[in-house]
């Protein structure tokens, strides 16, 4: 018995080492937040990597967040569509026309905009946009001369073109931009891609912005509620006038700031599936604009 009580003081002194070592309970129940946010590209932005500049935004939202961390992953359309398939889906994700498939999933969001709308509610809410425009190399815009339309990506060139009342032949993106400088073309209906180009190159060119349609705007979307408040925490840093100011840095304008590029009368939905979208470019090229009406929404 005397032996015991004179082992029962190292016991104690062994059991307060060991506790010191362990982790305090709470501090298993303190595991990261990490909120997947999907960037997919669906028609061409202005310049750099709409990608990379989500990530910078990521590190802000991450700021005074404790334990939340913003996980950017850049997809292809069609590596998004494959994931979403096999069952996976992010918490957010940033995006353009042509991906109707992820209406399935978008939550209501306390923003408004009608080619983000739903069923009367707004589940998507642009964070940047470009724009279409006339381009001409010697500021005569009355002059005749065939035009060169731009294509590229899921947006509808031919929609801006048929409002516009402009007539010309689709080409894609880059043939186009090298045509018009070749002089093949007086004139070329382009978009934000197009201007960053000629200004990297140096080339004075004049710009008519194209005020009637736009569909070159960058969408995010909400799917899962599972990390809602954080979620929300990084829009209001995405959506702030802060970011706003930093478009620029990929070429892109604010959504509903005129800029460069005038802010459009209408839109089409973000959701707007294939065959809506077909629809609407066959009208505008037939020029049946009663059918093409059916399709835009007033901004």
């Amino acid at each position: 018995m005397h032996s015991l009580l004179r082992l029962l003081p190292f016991a104690l002194i062994a059991a307060v080492c060991v506790a010191a070592f362990l982790p305090p309970p709470e501090a298993e129940e303190r595991r990261p937040c990490v909120v997947r946010i999907w960037s997919v590209d669906t028609f061409e932005g202005g310049k750099g990597s709409r990608s990379a500049f989500l990530k910078r935004i990521a590190r802000e939202a991450e700021k005074g967040a404790e334990g939340v961390f913003y996980l950017v992953s850049d997809y292809t359309p069609a590596g998004a569509l494959a994931a979403f398939e096999e069952g996976d889906a992010p918490d957010l994700i940033s995006f353009g026309i042509g991906l109707p498939v992820f209406a399935e999933r978008a939550l209501p969001l306390s923003y408004a905009f009608s080619g983000g709308e739903l069923n009367k509610e707004t589940v998507a809410v642009p964070w940047c946009r470009g724009g279409y425009a006339l381009f001409c190399l010697d500021n005569d815009f009355g002059k005749a001369g065939k035009t060169a339309i731009s294509c590229g990506g899921s947006n509808l060139p031919a929609v801006a073109a048929a409002l516009g009342g402009i007539s010309g032949e689709e080409l894609p993106s880059q043939e186009a931009y090298t045509r018009f400088l070749g002089g093949e073309y007086r004139y070329l209906l382009g978009t934000q891609r197009d201007l960053c180009r000629f200004r990297a190159r140096g080339t004075e060119v004049c710009v008519s912005p194209l005020g009637e349609f736009c569909d070159l705007y960058q969408y995010i979307s909400l799917l899962s509620s599972a990390h809602r408040a954080e979620a929300e925490r990084f829009l209001s840093v995405l959506l702030s006038e802060e970011t706003e100011k930093r478009l620029g840095e990929i070429g892109m304008e604010a959504p509903f700031k005129p800029e460069t590029f005038a802010i459009a009368k209408r839109t089409a939905s973000v959701f707007a599936s294939d065959e809506a979208r077909a629809e609407m470019r066959r009208a505008a090229l037939a020029g049946d604009g009663k059918t093409l009406e059916k399709f835009l929404k007033n901004i």
